[in-house]
């Protein structure tokens, strides 16, 4: 188990940083293209946090009835829709909504 998981985790952890790095390279886009404030910026921010909260433990009542490979994938899945998704971001109303989702789609 731990030979076969423990890479997957590794490559989901590198992601997951680069991911969380990448969104506070392009504040500065964001506020040039969208015209996200450092104010709303903080706010997406933080309901990434308060969707990841939020979902946590029922992601892990899931986990445990679907089981880790199946449930993993999901994350991965829906994690990488949404991070393409915030590509096509033009209101500041959608960054909140994705960085949100984003939280959601990574609980568990």
């Amino acid at each position: 188990f731990l030979r076969r998981m423990l890479p997957i985790l590794v490559l989901m952890l590198l992601i997951n940083q680069m991911d969380r790095t990448n969104v506070g390279f392009v504040q500065d886009e964001l506020r040039a293209d969208v015209g996200v404030s450092a104010t709303a910026y903080g706010l997406g921010a933080g309901l990434f946090f308060i969707g990841y909260a939020l979902f946590e433990v029922p992601s892990n009542m899931l986990l445990e009835r679907f089981g880790a490979r199946v449930w993993l994938t999901r994350i991965m899945i829906t994690w990488g829709a949404v991070i393409v998704t915030m590509c096509f971001i033009h209101n500041v109303w959608m960054f909140y909504a994705l960085r949100f989702l984003l939280g959601v789609a990574e609980a568990g």
